[in-house]
């Protein structure tokens, strides 16, 4: 035996193959060997070994190396106090705080670790494992049967910190403890027997078997997040989401609701991917009698069920198309079994708040055109809303593009859109009266020139002529009635601005006056009818809400669609103002008026543009500090400067929190009544763990709240729990006020990202 002292040595490199190389993955799934970068020094097959001694046996080849151990092999590090090999027994043994360190920064450590040289098997005692996200297992006994499969006994596995900041042991805040852990890197499963859930080290279920998917597996089948709440709809409810993968690209999550109050509720939501494009679905159904705010039951009992889906695809780099389905069995369906986002944008056409549209549509962009076809219907789901009144939309039909690069020194643009609407029913009119039916079809071309003088001057000069074809149907509610009518539309006009700015201190100032002046001629709109006092009523399927703010001052044309026109001779006046400093806070102001030759009897009163001199157009955005914005945009009455219209809001990012604010004001259209409300909320944490949340919606025409939540929030590096309070007072159709406490339970690597629901 030949004994190498560490004071003669203080290293020496071993040519073997494998005996400790793929030790580093005893008790996880073992990273790819690489091939070490030049600064180790070591090739694949090499292992450098030191410690305070080391005996080998010539005759055996045992080597025994005893007193801070330390091997390096294929970018692993093992400390241990005693290693020893074994090539008679082809066992590699290490005892005396056993570290492994992989270059993943994975790390194990055991007391005593046993694996055979091709680590077929292995067994390690008072065995720990920390993984990649943190992910912790520890057991008193370690057993690794294959590559894939390892088992743990009298085992704990948590994904919370162990370990205060001061190096002091610490309680994690959930932890499950079982008599076995076995984690299947084949399936990617982690499965438990005799399971216990402890919270803060308390125990708070039992499950005989529990399985969830292996936190380092990208996506596997199993339980999501549940929710928890009782409101006096439902009464007390539970759903549990459960995820089925069946392949990389496509999912199904299905979540029932068990209601205490209702009968149970399905949801389900399926997604895949393909190799041009994607589909998401969701959908819903329920068999029960219809409920009110409080519960109570009425009516017979039918199927009650939603779905929400939606795809899009690429045909080639230039063509996409997509669809979304949008339906309900029942307009208050959503609000009744807490299904959230509901209205958001599924496709090019967005509805409003409240109503749910369906659509197929392709496009074609390339970088001088573009193209769009397509065709939708709507839902209502406001109260006084008729789905016969509605209109059905399609075809239609948008394009634009640039036919020369450069026409007299400016950019020419030609545009072309068609577009056919098909009602039932005649809105406000007695049942049975058809409705309107409207084709138009658009042939534009556009012509700008911007130049920027030598003293900053900025110039630009402007032409547009439009032709309209339209054909009505059903005119005046008489079926069979119709009419062709066509128009065309010509306008020339320039605008300059003259930017100024200067230097003060460590911001910099910018003034820019502006201006533009438009002649229009053409017929403003087409006349379908005559009102009680002989005034002609003009058709208005695409321009009923216009906004008259900084956003359209200087627009060509103030609706936003095609069947009304502004025409005569006006003119807009703006001036504005920036300031930027130089760290990073900003502020603009926009002051700004419109006037015209004559009164307009295409906009409305309400509009602030009927009148030869428009209202006044203020707004104000700010950025005061980081996290920090702040906006406001208002529109004062030209004569008594009396607040039409008004918005503002604020949103804030900061370290204990962040939060947003929203109001609108604004007269109805009909000139009758306001809408005014106020939107908030946000969440505020108190210290490291402990937050509030609230979030409040306020009719203040109403002088009602529509919603209020307020909540308790706990948060640490492995957990969420939002404890959620909420009054709805409003009454929408049948369904009346209620309230409601929501429990949200979020644990990191158990089904979803922390933060989710």
């Amino acid at each position: 035996m030949k004994v190498l002292e560490r004071r003669a040595l203080c290293g020496i490199v071993l040519l073997v193959v494998a005996l400790l190389g793929t030790a580093g993955g005893a008790m996880a799934a073992p990273a790819p060997a690489k091939p070490l970068s030049a600064e180790d020094g070591l090739s694949p097959e090499q292992l450098y070994l030191e410690a305070d001694s080391v005996a080998r046996d010539a005759e055996t080849g045992r080597t025994v190396a005893k007193g801070n151990v330390q091997a390096r092999f294929q970018g692993r590090t093992l400390t241990a106090d005693e290693v020893v090999f074994e090539p008679a027994d082809r066992l590699i043994r290490a005892k005396g705080s056993v570290r492994i360190l992989n270059p993943d920064r994975t790390a194990q450590f055991a007391d005593e670790i046993v694996l055979d040289q091709s680590l077929s098997v292995g067994a390690a005692k008072g065995f720990a494992v920390r993984s990649e996200g943190e992910i912790k297992f520890a057991a008193a006994s370690a057993v690794r049967r294959s590559e894939t499969l390892n088992e743990l006994n009298r085992a704990i596995y948590t994904p919370c910190e162990v370990c205060a900041k001061d190096g002091s042991e610490t309680r994690p805040t959930w932890s499950i403890q079982a008599d076995q852990i076995v984690q299947d890197r084949e399936r990617q499963i982690v499965g438990y027997r005799n399971a216990v859930i402890r919270v803060r080290g308390l125990p708070v279920m039992w499950l005989p078997v529990f399985w969830h998917p292996d936190p380092q597996a990208e996506r596997r089948s199993g339980f999501l997040q549940p929710a928890l709440e009782t409101s006096s709809r439902r009464g007390l409810s539970y759903e549990q989401p459960y995820l089925f993968v069946f392949n990389p690209s496509a999912d199904l999550t299905l979540s029932p609701q068990i209601n205490s109050k209702v009968s149970p509720f399905l949801n389900g939501h399926y997604r895949q991917r393909f190799r041009s494009g994607a589909v998401d679905v969701r959908s819903g159904f329920t068999y029960d009698r219809d409920f009110d705010g409080e519960g109570d039951a009425f009516g017979d009992p039918t199927l009650r069920s939603y779905i929400l889906a939606s795809g899009a695809f690429a045909l080639t780099p230039e063509w996409k198309w997509g669809f979304s389905a949008e339906r309900t069995s029942d307009d208050l369906l959503f609000e009744k079994y807490d299904i959230g986002e509901v209205y958001v944008a599924r496709g090019p056409f967005v509805p409003d708040d409240r109503r749910l549209i369906s659509q197929v549509y392709a496009t074609r962009q390339t970088a001088k055109s573009w193209f769009s076809a397509g065709a939708f219907s709507i839902q209502g789901l406001r109260p006084e809303d008729d789905d016969r009144t509605f209109p059905q939309v399609g075809p239609f039909v948008e394009s634009r593009f640039e036919p020369v690069g450069n026409l007299a020194g400016g950019r020419l643009r030609i545009r072309a859109s068609g577009v056919a609407l098909t009602r039932d029913a005649a809105p406000g009119a007695p049942g049975g009266t058809p409705g309107l039916d409207s084709r138009r079809v658009t042939l534009e071309g556009d012509w700008r020139r911007t130049d920027t003088l030598l003293n900053g001057l900025r110039a630009s000069v402007f032409g547009n002529m439009r032709m309209d074809g339209y054909s009505l149907g059903d005119l005046e509610g008489v079926a069979g009635r119709s009419s062709t009518q066509g128009r065309a539309l010509a306008s020339v006009g320039a605008e300059v601005s003259f930017p100024l700015y200067r230097r003060i201190s460590n911001a910099t100032v910018i003034l820019e006056p502006a201006g533009q002046a438009v002649a229009a001629a053409g017929a403003a709109g087409i006349v379908v009818g005559k009102d009680a006092s002989g005034s002609p009523v003009y058709l208005n399927e695409d321009s009923v809400t216009v906004v008259f703010d900084d956003s359209n001052l200087f627009r060509l044309n103030r609706f936003p669609g095609y069947d009304l026109t502004e025409d005569g001779l006006r003119l807009a006046l703006a001036g504005r103002a920036m300031i930027l400093w130089d760290d990073g806070r900003r502020a603009n102001f926009v002051l700004g008026r419109s006037f015209r030759s004559g009164d307009s009897e295409v906009f409305s009163t309400t509009s602030g543009l009927a009148s030869k001199a428009s209202d006044w157009i203020v707004a104000v955005e700010a950025e005061p500090m980081a996290g920090v914005s702040l906006f406001a945009r208002t529109r004062l009455d030209a004569d008594s400067l009396a607040v039409r219209r008004a918005e503002a809001g604020a949103n804030v990012q900061l370290k204990r929190g962040s939060g947003y604010f929203r109001y609108l004001k604004e007269e109805a259209a009909s000139g009758s009544g306001r809408r005014e409300n106020a939107d908030l909320g946000g969440e505020v944490f108190l210290n490291e763990n402990w937050g509030v949340t609230l979030y409040g919606n306020r009719d203040i025409a109403a002088s009602a709240w529509v919603i209020r939540d307020i909540g308790v929030v706990y948060r640490d590096g492995c957990t969420r729990l939002d404890v959620i309070y909420r009054q709805e007072d409003i009454q929408v159709g049948q369904l009346g006020s209620s309230t409601s406490v929501n429990i949200r339970l979020t644990l990191a690597t158990l089904g979803g990202p922390l933060g989710t629901r």
